[in-house]
């Protein structure tokens, strides 16, 4: 369970850094992929299954309730996405891509923290004692 927790950690810290870097091109590219095909919002039940994976696999590890709180978060974000009403989903996602460069580097900065946070509870990264 381990190397799932860490592939999640890697998966922000990629989504992170590269919102920190080039957010108008990310911003760019999740447009044109909404635009081709709006059916790749059903992959977002991975990150409810992600979420639940969270959850449950962080019960012994440093920062407990972040885990918690973070995989809620998750479950609700890909469930709303995956099975939302489509009008509620179209204002969401116009809103959520309308935002300010430095909206997105912030988001940038939180997704770069859980990925070190959870990479150190994990012990992959300084002491997690």
């Amino acid at each position: 369970m381990k190397y799932i927790l860490a592939a999640i950690a890697g998966v922000w810290a990629a989504d992170g850094l590269s919102l920190l870097l080039a957010p108008r091109h990310v911003v760019t590219r999740v447009r044109e992929v909404l635009a081709i095909s709006p059916a790749v919002l059903r992959w977002e039940a991975l990150a409810t299954c992600f979420g639940i994976v969270l959850i449950v696999s962080t019960k012994e590890l440093r920062y407990q309730p972040l885990w918690v709180i973070t995989g809620i978060a998750m479950i609700a974000k890909g469930l709303f996405l995956a099975t939302g009403p489509e009008p509620w989903r179209r204002r969401i996602l116009e809103w959520c891509l309308s935002r300010e460069d430095i909206d997105y580097r912030f988001w940038g900065l939180g997704l770069c923290a859980l990925a070190l946070l959870l990479l150190n509870a994990l012990g992959w990264l300084g002491d997690a004692g």
